[in-house]
């Protein structure tokens, strides 16, 4: 019999890593990198809360934790693209 546990969490976690780049992206083009802390706090969220859960919800819930803290991370280097050109500038900010 198929286990078919492991490709339903790694298509998970795929999604959840497709979901989070263009929110970065959204993120930083709108507000800058003043508003890290909405990505900061569900994470903390996120990682404890998958300490409580069981099986299928602990892990995804973990996956959802660990990509609210690399995209804190990944908020400030778009920030450094857009200061060096590589990404987009709002014309409606002041960098």
């Amino acid at each position: 019999m198929l286990n078919y546990q492991g490709v339903l969490i790694g298509l998970a976690a795929f999604f959840i890593i497709g979901l989070f780049h263009p929110l970065v992206i959204r993120l930083e083009y709108r507000y800058g990198k003043r508003y890290w802390w909405l990505l900061f706090v569900p994470a903390l969220f996120f990682t404890v809360l998958s300490l409580f859960l069981t099986q299928y919800y602990s892990i995804i819930s973990g996956c959802l934790g660990f990509a609210f803290f690399w995209s804190t991370g990944e908020i400030f280097m778009q920030h450094e693209r857009v200061l060096k050109g590589q990404a987009r500038r709002n014309p409606d900010r002041d960098y």
